[in-house]
């Protein structure tokens, strides 16, 4: 926790405190989850928002909190912030009214709101450039049908007043210019607006844009400042709103990424949640999911129904359709899948190809090697050049403990084999098909260990009663 101290006059865009409303209930989300953690992107909504206030540098930044209070603050515990509880919900005015105590006087204060995920940090830079340092601005936007919001009232091009639209007239609600709730204030002016709010109105409730008045009335300059777009101020209040925010932001993340040159076969059938950073020649194909923080190298193809999570993807590599990656990292030119799946700690190296319905866990792989078909490795090292037959299982845990198989370079593993652990393959070792391997295998020597075949004569393959 912690709280600024104002910095030198002079400098317009220091002494900048922001402030969050993120109390709310959240009732039409229909969740036990606090409203301002629901996900959008694979991040809670006041993540979003918070990650917007960073990038102000701003030097105070408060969250005001209240429905499902500990949830929040525990999910934030190793976050920067100062917290303000709101107890009891009488408001917007009566939410901000928490937060000031800690607010240094000389500062200016940020509005914004833990359900406004879309905001963009350039939209708030130019609020902050074009508003005086004591003057008031509100960021409103055009709505089609403003059924629902407050109602902006214009004077000589000034604000004059937002009319909630519950307590608006017929002239009032002809108005399409809409209260975002996004306020810039004098922090001494706001505590003084704030102490003389009053709750006389439809809802019983403490506006907080009942400041605007009060603002008017001391011959404060309220500016009113367009957002260019309705979808970066959209509130997010149920779970059909979420599904629209959730996917306007991915059309921001895929169009962002395709002015970078990334191909996609289809931009409406990509989700990104988290960070995804590409180099040249990247072509992503449908239904792709990209979730924590992902890296594909130059040329990297990404075919359909893949699911890649905080893993690298080397140059030049092909993963087929329908793999999981998973903290995985791969080198150089080589090929996934399809039906792949590569567990935490899974490295390649480069031209190395991993087949279908192949799962690899905490092993490495060495240039050139194959693991083409049907099988586990897990706990392993793999060397370089090394075939992996279909069917093949290292058997790394004995029910307590994992344990390591090593290959060594340009050993061949026939089809069928179990490699307990932990064994190792010796340097151009073969191990004979079918075998059961618990003991070191010698370099450039076949190995083979299965029980003698033998032949039952005279017996006869049980049939059902009645055939």
């Amino acid at each position: 926790m912690y709280h600024s101290q104002a910095k030198k006059s002079g400098d317009r865009h220091l002494g900048l405190s922001i402030v969050i409303l993120a109390a709310g209930q959240g009732t039409r989300m229909r969740s036990d989850l606090p409203k301002v953690l629901q996900p959008l992107a694979g991040k809670p909504l006041l993540s979003h928002v918070l990650a917007c206030s960073k990038a102000l540098d701003a030097d105070d930044i408060c969250v005001v909190y209240g429905h499902g209070a500990k949830l929040v603050q525990s999910y934030y515990a190793n976050e920067s912030l100062r917290w303000a509880l709101q107890a009891e919900q009488l408001g917007t005015g009566h939410a901000l009214q928490q937060a000031m105590p800690g607010t240094p006087d000389a500062n200016r204060v940020l509005i914004l709101s833990g359900d406004v995920p879309l905001l963009m940090p350039g939209t708030l830079s130019e609020l902050l450039r074009e508003t005086p340092p004591n003057d008031m601005a509100v960021l409103t936007v055009d709505m089609k049908d403003p059924t629902g919001y407050g109602r902006v009232i214009r004077k000589h091009g000034s604000v004059s007043a937002i009319i909630e639209d519950k307590d608006a007239g017929a002239d009032e609600k002809a108005v399409l210019e809409i209260n975002t709730g996004v306020m810039l204030c004098p922090a001494e002016a706001l505590k003084r607006w704030l102490a003389n709010l009053s709750n006389d109105n439809a809802q019983g409730e403490y506006y907080l844009t009942d400041i605007i008045a009060m603002a008017v009335n001391d011959k404060v300059t309220v500016h009113g400042i367009k957002a260019s777009s309705p979808v970066e101020v959209m509130g997010i209040n149920d779970k059909k709103q979420l599904a629209e925010a959730e996917r306007a932001l991915q059309a921001r993340l895929v169009d962002e990424l395709m002015s970078e040159g990334v191909g996609f076969a289809d931009p409406a059938r990509v989700d990104i949640r988290g960070t995804l950073t590409c180099g040249k020649d990247v072509f992503i194909d449908v239904n792709a999911v990209f979730e924590g923080d992902v890296e594909l190298g130059d040329g990297t193809k990404i075919e359909s129904n893949n699911l890649i999570r905080d893993s690298r993807i080397g140059a030049g590599t092909v993963v087929h359709s329908n793999c999981h990656i998973e903290d995985s990292s791969t080198g150089q030119n080589c090929e996934i899948g399809p039906f792949a799946r590569m567990r935490p700690g899974a490295e390649l190296a480069s031209n190395v190809k991993i087949g279908n319905f192949v799962e690899i866990k905490k092993s490495t792989v060495a240039d050139g090697s194959k693991v083409n078909h049907l099988t586990y490795i897990g706990d392993t090292e793999i060397g370089t050049g090394v075939n992996v037959g279909a069917g093949t299982i290292t058997c790394n845990y004995d029910g307590v403990a994992k344990h390591k198989t090593k290959i060594g370079d340009n050993a061949s593993i026939g089809s069928n084999v179990n490699l307990v652990a932990p064994v190792e393959v010796g340097e151009g070792a073969t191990i004979g098909a079918g075998s059961t391997i618990s003991r070191p295998a010698p370099a450039n020597e076949l190995t083979v260990a299965r029980v003698k075949q033998t032949t039952v004569k005279g017996w006869k393959r049980p049939v059902k009663k009645g055939s």
